[in-house]
């Protein structure tokens, strides 16, 4: 299904070549449909770039990102977004010497200013060009086509202006970080002998595997990424929702019973276990 916004912020739905269903939304409504769609969209990239080591329940490697930006609103502002979004974020206030600091810390991408104190974005990104590639996003309120120019001639790899769409933001990062840092082999979790495949659907155990669906396999990423500790239902069905999976509390309890009974078929009896008014925890 596509979704077009005209400037009158008429949004149009079609699900098909024939019947089209139009509806007048106000910009809140617009600004919503689409964080929460780029949400879905980051979320899958930013799996695919999860990193895993072996022992107890393999947690992602974090996409580190330093921002360098000398307005300490917006680079608050830009911190708090990157963190709440699950990246490791470096804002250093002091940019004397900025390049040593990316060189010493090594971040994944950079969000980088043009207008800086000491010396211009565009000459900091051509020196960060001669021992880096690390994808960088010029975050500016210059907005000429010379500046976009520069940008792209000194090695810059997206130009966004201010005042920017944070979902649009968010988007770029994850898709210039998934572009930049490919995976490698398969995805997968392991907890207590089980190992979950994110890019098959499987859950595993010694030589038998099962196949899950789309639900099955979200509710276990979130149990195997909580392991040791207890999910609420209503957290379990938050998180399923903030991922476009609907499911209510009744869905939940079948889809919990259907996991069971697939664990259960290659050897894992009481993986999930339940705590009374409490949720479920592994």
């Amino acid at each position: 299904m596509g979704i077009c916004v005209g400037e009158d912020m008429e949004v149009k739905a079609y699900p098909g070549r024939n019947d089209i269903i139009a509806y007048k939304v106000n910009r809140l409504l617009v600004t919503a449909a689409m964080t929460e769609l780029l949400r879905v969209i980051y979320y899958d990239a930013h799996c695919c770039l999860c990193r895993r080591t072996g022992g107890g329940t393999e947690t992602d490697m974090e996409q580190k990102l330093m921002i360098i930006e000398d307005e300490p609103l917006i680079r608050n502002e830009l911190r708090t977004l990157l963190v709440s979004n699950g990246y490791e974020v470096s804002a250093p206030e002091d940019l004397t010497g900025i390049v040593e600091q990316v060189k010493a810390e090594e971040p994944h991408l950079i969000l980088l200013d043009i207008k800086l104190p000491h010396d211009s974005g565009f000459s900091v990104c051509a020196q960060i060009r001669v021992f880096s590639n690390a994808p960088i996003i010029f975050v500016t309120s210059c907005s000429t086509d010379m500046d976009e120019l520069n940008s792209i001639m000194l090695g810059g790899d997206a130009f966004i202006t201010k005042p920017y769409n944070t979902a649009i933001l968010l988007a770029r990062i994850a898709s210039l970080l998934k572009r930049a840092y490919p995976a490698h082999g398969s995805e997968q979790l392991k907890y207590g002998g089980a190992v979950l495949h994110l890019d098959s659907g499987m859950i595993a155990y010694g030589e038998q595997k099962a196949e899950l669906t789309k639900n099955e396999l979200k509710i276990l990423y979130y149990l195997f990424k909580n392991a040791g500790k207890i999910c609420s239902r209503g957290d379990i069905v938050e998180f399923l929702w903030d991922n476009q999976l609907y499911v209510d509390d009744n869905a939940l309890s079948v889809n919990i019973n259907r996991i069971r009974e697939k664990l259960a078929g290659i050897g894992l009896e009481n993986f999930i276990k339940t705590r009374h008014r409490q949720g479920y925890t592994l």
